[in-house]
């Protein structure tokens, strides 16, 4: 279990708070590049507890502000993108995505106000197709480098990725990711069809575990018995802050994870992203992942599961119809003949049992198994590092090597006694271009 405090600890994220402080050392992935357009609308979106607006201007520039506009209070939501900044529509007042006051067309000419007055701002970066923003200490000589994340570096052709919003904080999302115990149960089906019967996961639903800390976070290793002379491993990673991998294990193998972004206490941006090292995703696969298959959700939210909100809501078009007010649309009917859970699809079970209870549950009601000891692990870990930086302004991450970030998850069949620290290091290093090394 965690203890209420500590619980506390982890989950807010606000500006001031410890774990908000750890939050704001690291570049955040927070919008598809696609979702910008030079001289677009202008997109409500919230970070860290931050309410922000994102924008690109006429020179393709990304710029992101705070919602409000400083003169009277006005919502930047209905700003005029245009002339290389993003006009309020209450006075005309103009802002750069350097948070410069450009012009204040209500004020006398020789007025010079714009001149003291700047709007909250922070930098931002694009690489392959996402945008990231850095919501630390800007005023520092040198920003970190972007993580090089292998997904984000791959051609185009390799990698899928979706956005969506989770009902829960982001720290109960990346627990249900790193425990690999639940996967060929919570997933699994009660008749003797489909894919998910052949997961090699199956012949063995009680693994045994081993973890291990990592520079870059855990590595959470379970084992499973394929026959008297072979066993199966199957290792996730969590990558600080929020980072997870999860190993292949289809005939169509790629590597997938999420970036678990805390939009508040209570919301998480989930990006999912999935990818093959060293060629193209299979097209079959990417239209499964853009359509779903057979009115179910695979590990992406598909075109059909998004329910948009208003345009000042944050995030308004990444809302889904799966949350606790549709009962993520659980089919009773389909519990009884088919499917394990009763609920329509992978990714919608995860989300179901991560925040179908509470947005933040009280983990002091919770009975920990061996089975969690990488979710136990984790939250140590995390917790040193947050401490460590609220007292002494420093923590063990090393932000600066962005190579920190190039790992892989795997899935290794190893003769029985073999280590899977040992037989599976190379092919836990990420390397651009390298192909698995080994058969999923």
């Amino acid at each position: 279990m965690l203890s209420h405090q500590d619980n506390e600890t982890l989950v807010r994220v606000g500006a001031g708070t410890p774990t908000g402080q750890f939050m704001r050392l690291f570049w955040l992935p927070f919008l598809p590049s696609s979702d910008l357009e030079v001289d677009g609308q202008p997109q409500r979106l919230r970070l860290l507890g931050e309410d922000l607006i994102a924008f690109r201007d006429s020179e393709g520039r990304v710029g992101l502000v705070d919602h409000v506009c400083p003169h009277r209070g006005a919502p930047l939501v209905f700003g005029r993108n245009e002339k290389s900044g993003l006009r309020c529509v209450y006075h005309g007042w103009q802002f750069g995505v350097d948070g410069r006051v450009m012009d204040t067309p209500a004020e006398p000419v020789e007025s010079r106000l714009k001149e003291k007055v700047r709007i909250k701002t922070y930098p931002c970066r694009e690489r392959n197709g996402i945008v990231w923003a850095y919501m630390g200490d800007a005023s520092a000589d040198a920003l970190p480098p972007l993580p090089n994340l292998e997904w984000n570096l791959v051609p185009e052709e390799n990698v899928h990725f979706s956005f969506r919003v989770q009902e829960c904080n982001w720290l109960q999302a990346v627990e249900g990711e790193i425990d690999s115990a639940h996967a060929p149960i919570l997933h699994g089906r009660i008749d003797s069809q489909g894919a998910i019967n052949d997961w090699t996961a199956k012949r063995d639903l009680r693994p045994v575990f081993e973890c291990q800390r990592q520079d870059f976070g855990i590595s959470v290793a379970s084992r499973r018995v394929l026959d008297e002379e072979h066993h199966y491993w199957r290792v996730n990673q969590f990558m600080f802050p929020f980072y997870t991998l999860v190993p292949p294990q289809t005939k169509y193998p790629e590597l997938s994870g999420h970036a678990w972004v805390p939009l508040d206490d209570e919301n998480t941006l989930c990006l999912m992203f999935s990818y093959t090292p060293a060629r193209p995703l299979y097209e079959k696969t990417k239209q499964l992942f853009e359509a779903g298959h057979q009115g179910r959700e695979t590990g992406h939210a598909s075109t059909h599961a998004y329910h948009p909100r208003p345009v000042t809501q944050p995030y308004a078009k990444y809302w889904t119809k799966f949350n606790l007010d549709s009962a993520f649309l659980f089919d009773y009917d389909a519990q009884t003949k088919t499917w394990f859970s009763g609920l329509p699809g992978l990714w919608v079970q995860d989300a179901a049992c991560q925040s179908g209870v509470a947005p933040i549950y009280d983990r002091s009601r919770e009975n920990l198994g061996i089975s969690d000891t990488g979710v136990a692990m984790t939250r140590r870990l995390l917790l040193e590092n947050v401490r460590k930086l609220a007292s002494e302004g420093k923590t063990t991450v090393r932000v600066d090597d962005p190579d920190l970030w190039m790992t892989r998850a795997v899935s290794l069949t190893l003769p029985v006694g073999a280590s899977w620290q040992q037989d599976g290091a190379g092919h836990m290093r990420a390397s651009l271009g390298a192909d698995f090394g080994y058969t999923p």
